[in-house]
């Protein structure tokens, strides 16, 4: 079976107010460098979403300051199905689906080229990330998917997989995880109106009905997190706090540190562009830090001695 690397591993998006992949302005690499000095203290392993120049740039940080991260590089791939069923409503037309189809051709030449020239610090790639869910606004059909890794793995060195919730691993990605090298799934149980003492247990659970279907390959997991504010949407307030944040993460890495399952927390920093104008949203508050890049209550708990300090 194969092996993947063993360490601390957190999900990174280094994007600041007023910063956005949808507008893409990106972090400088004076920012990225200041997250990357941060997160060193405590994680050898990153997860990246994309193949965006923000990728580019947290490699190039990486190599040219010496640090000991490897990651785990994903391609973003756009809608190329309307999928009517995403609670939003959102809809293409063919030929935006058609431009998407071919932005995801183009991200795949990226995910391939950067993969190559960061060899040395590239240990994984994810060929796509939750797009076959019920609710997802960029549905891309199993067929394609399958169409896309193999193309990437003709082509480099590292393991190939797709990240997703877990439900459609249990159905639909059958045919899909065949062709995968290892599978990455993703658990939420707060989303799910879970409260924190049931929360560790519905994560092993939702582990476990993948993992069972799947003995010959490793699974892990590319996501867990806990929110911290909320307006009501999807999570309930009283459902979301620092210390119910804690509380998760001290669980989940109990669980799986003895387990030995790779797992990215989700996510080192806040991520104000997501979600709608409502600074409540929850989407915007999964951050272990604030977006000023200050420790939240589980890291002033844990970790403070080894925090570099704030000015």
């Amino acid at each position: 079976m194969l092996i993947l690397p063993a360490g601390n591993a957190i999900c990174y998006s280094g994007y600041r107010r007023g910063q956005s992949p949808g507008e893409r302005i990106y972090p400088s690499k004076a920012e990225i460098l200041e997250d990357l000095l941060i997160l060193a203290k405590h994680w050898q392993l990153l997860r990246l979403y994309d193949c965006s120049l923000h990728a580019e740039r947290v490699l190039e940080v990486i190599r040219a300051e010496g640090l000991g991260f490897r990651v785990m590089l994903g391609a973003y791939v756009g809608a190329e199905m309307n999928n009517f069923g995403c609670p939003w409503g959102t809809t293409y037309t063919e030929a935006e689906l058609e431009a998407s189809q071919a932005e995801n051709d183009a991200e795949i030449e990226r995910l391939v080229s950067l993969a190559g020239r960061f060899e040395d610090i590239v240990f994984s790639v994810a060929v796509g990330n939750e797009a076959t869910v019920d609710w997802t606004d960029h549905f891309v059909p199993v067929s394609r998917l399958i169409e896309l890794v193999r193309r990437v793995k003709g082509r480099i060195p590292q393991p190939v997989t797709f990240c997703e919730n877990y439900v459609p691993w249990q159905h639909k990605l059958r045919e899909l995880a065949e062709e995968l090298d290892f599978i990455s799934l993703h658990t939420y149980p707060v989303w799910e109106y879970k409260r924190v003492h049931e929360a560790i247990h519905y994560t092993q659970d939702n582990y476990l009905s993948v993992a069972r279907l799947y003995p010959h390959k490793p699974v892990v997991i590319t996501e867990a997190g806990w929110a911290t504010s909320s307006n009501g949407r999807g999570i309930h307030p009283e459902n979301s706090s620092e210390e119910l944040q804690a509380t998760y993460f001290e669980d989940l890495m109990a669980w799986t540190n003895v387990e030995g399952i790779l797992t990215f927390v989700f996510e080192a920093f806040d991520e104000p562009w997501k979600g709608s104008p409502d600074p409540l949203e929850p989407e915007k508050h999964w951050g272990l830090f604030t977006v000023d890049r200050r420790p939240k209550l589980v890291m002033r708990t844990r970790y403070t001695e080894a925090l570099p300090e704030k000015r």
